[in-house]
């Protein structure tokens, strides 16, 4: 592909952004025009997750083409190895393309874990703060005054102003928000001030007929203020359920908050390729890390392989190479994020990367291979919120979750076993995740049927099952 052929990619990450707060995903919460813009004008996967629903591993997927198990990185304590992992900044380096990093790294700090293949990086520390942040340039640390969304888009810019535009680009721009705090740029801290947010119609879930997996979470909006993960004063003297309920408008207006920022910003980023007159030439995705539980099932946060947690948002904008409106329900991942940029960009991925390309799917195609089934893993047994390790499939129709009951260190060491346990839900029948159909009578070929659909992913990725529990 000749230098003037070759696109530029923009990739823009959010942290913890569900689906159900973009417009485009049919938000009843907020509306998102500058996102929209990018679905409307290109393609949005309606049927998109991520294979490990933590940032660091999340993060690890997106940036090799690889699953945790693959990378090594399975919690937020692993950190990147660039000696040992080929990252899609180098690779796109090595091509000749100039390079940038703008936000959450959150893959270590320090001599191979900062980011490596860009010409220019400029990383938050861990998870970053919201006010005046504090920030790792090309290896030295800078303050940085004003709101964190706005300051990462400036810096955006200012290296696209600065740029050589002879040569096309990889920008990344990487958001902390909404992650919680929750803290929200003081400019929008009046919107949703005047009516209430809607409860999820899961809000109220009791957890019956379920793994106890379930009832054992406290990842409860409920909970939120006894965490300090409610960004408002709390108030005395409410009721268990007025707690919940308060905990819930709180969290949810300054979420809703922060998402306005990162859409104002996206489309300050959307406006100068307009202004360049190189729209045409660039390929723009958003995406999230992974997804959130929004009120869903009285949650928030993620790690569960329920929906909410697992399906993240992918819009992309290419006019040259992708009809506007396009959208697609077949199954994708953020292993595909690098080989799809890699495949645009005209350069060979390496042979180890376990995603593919969904360039066919942006172009109104399905290969008769496409994959009807995904793998996701979760490794932090009881970390945060009392979540037990877990794995499973997801078909385009059903969900096989294993509590395997155990997690499994470096050397094989099992820490706090917990009892293994099943859950399988029929989507088509019960979206919501609601009933657990595993032991139900009739359902035992079907179970089968998943258990060794589950084994042969695990076979084709590489990954080591836990046999224990029927």
């Amino acid at each position: 592909m000749t230098e003037s052929l070759r696109p530029n990619f923009l990739l823009i990450m959010a942290d913890d952004h569900a689906p159900a707060a973009f417009s485009t995903y049919g938000s009843r919460l907020n509306r998102t025009p500058n996102l929209d813009r990018i679905a409307a004008e290109g393609l949005r996967l309606d049927r998109c997750f991520c294979t490990n629903a933590i940032c660091t591993p999340a993060r690890a997927s997106v940036h090799t083409g690889k699953y945790s198990h693959s990378t090594g990185i399975k919690t937020l304590n692993d950190v990147i190895d660039q000696t040992e992992e080929t990252t899609l900044g180098m690779l796109l380096h090595e091509a000749g393309y100039q390079t940038a990093f703008v936000g959450k790294w959150h893959l270590g700090h320090g001599g191979n874990s900062d980011p490596a293949g860009y010409d220019f990086w400029s990383v938050l520390p861990g998870q970053g703060r919201y006010y005046d942040p504090e920030m790792t340039e090309m290896g030295e640390p800078v303050v940085e005054k004003g709101y964190v969304t706005d300051v990462l888009t400036d810096k955006a810019l200012s290296w696209l102003s600065q740029r050589d535009k002879d040569r096309p680009f990889f920008l990344v721009c990487a958001h902390k928000a909404p992650h919680d705090p929750f803290q929200p740029n003081p400019k929008h801290v009046g919107l949703f001030a005047d009516h209430p947010i809607p409860e999820p119609a899961t809000f109220h879930d009791d957890y019956r007929n379920r793994a106890a997996a379930a009832r054992m979470a406290t990842e409860q909006v409920a909970l939120m203020h006894l965490k300090n993960h409610v960004p408002d004063a709390v108030p005395q003297g409410l009721s268990t359920e007025e707690q919940k309920a308060w905990n819930y408008q709180s969290y949810m207006r300054n979420y809703l908050r922060c998402v306005a920022s990162i859409d104002e910003n996206v489309g300050r980023l959307l406006d100068f390729l307009n202004d360049e007159q190189i729209a045409e030439d660039t390929v723009v995705i958003y995406s999230s890390d992974h997804g959130f539980f929004l009120g869903d099932h009285g949650w928030y946060d993620k790690r569960f392989m329920y929906e909410e947690s697992i399906r993240i948002p992918f819009l992309m904008r290419y006019p040259r190479g992708v009809q506007a409106g396009v959208t697609s329900e077949r199954i994708a991942l953020n292993v595909d994020f690098a080989p799809t940029i890699l495949d645009y960009a005209g350069v060979p991925e390496p042979q180890d990367m376990q995603g593919r390309s969904i360039r066919p799917l942006a172009e109104g195609r399905t290969p008769s291979d496409w994959r009807r089934s995904m793998y996701y893993r979760y490794w932090m047994h009881l970390a945060h919120f009392n979540i037990p390790a877990h794995y499973g499939i997801r078909t385009e129709r059903y969900k096989l979750i294993y509590y395997y009951g155990e997690a499994l260190g470096s050397a094989g060491a099992i820490d706090e076993p917990t009892e293994p346990e099943w859950e399988l839900f029929d989507l088509e029948n019960d979206p919501r995740e609601m009933h657990n159909i595993y032991h139900e009578p009739g359902n035992a070929g079907l179970v089968n049927e998943l258990k060794l659909e589950l084994e042969q992913l695990q076979r084709e990725l590489g990954d080591r099952p836990c046999d224990r529990g029927p």
